[in-house]
């Protein structure tokens, strides 16, 4: 199982990397597309991390950042019970993102982002396939660990 995730992650980093090439290739710079009334393609860089945040950080700094969170992952990913499936899946989504945004950072020193919800008034951050995994990521990794929980919390309250 853990090979195929290992080729997964290798897939998504492919993807990540080629959207970001079509987006920078094909998107006007801080212009909006609009592909929907509430979805647009929005090509920006981003110097910091998720948000914007740490922007000040400097390159490098996050550079080394990324790897280590990115080596504490694969740790934990690596002592993860083969099965819980979800929760590998999960690690695979987030290093595979991580890697695809740390890939842009050292190479262009900055994100590329494009994907924008908005509204007339609201506009959530610019953001990319990476991040998305990441984010999906989490999620699994999250619903793996609750459904580890659960039936220990039921266990305990009929044991009362």
């Amino acid at each position: 199982m853990k090979k195929k995730l290992i080729l997964l992650v290798v897939v998504l980093i492919a993807i990540d990397q080629v959207s970001k090439w079509l987006a920078t290739s094909h998107l006007p710079f801080h212009q909006a597309v609009e592909v929907i009334p509430f979805f647009s393609l929005y090509l920006t860089h981003n110097k910091g991390v998720a948000f914007s945040m740490l922007e000040g950080f400097g390159n490098v700094g996050l550079i080394v950042m990324t790897l280590a969170i990115t080596a504490f992952m694969i740790f934990l990913w690596r002592r993860v019970p083969s099965h819980q499936q979800l929760a590998s899946l999960g690690f695979a989504l987030v290093v595979s993102g991580a890697i695809g945004n740390l890939i842009d950072r050292a190479t262009l020193g900055h994100v590329v982002d494009f994907f924008l919800f908005h509204t007339s008034t609201w506009a959530f951050a610019v953001f990319n396939i990476a991040d998305s995994f990441i984010n999906l990521g989490a999620i699994a990794i999250v619903a793996e660990e609750l459904a580890i929980l659960r039936p220990k919390s039921e266990k305990s309250n009929s044991e009362s």
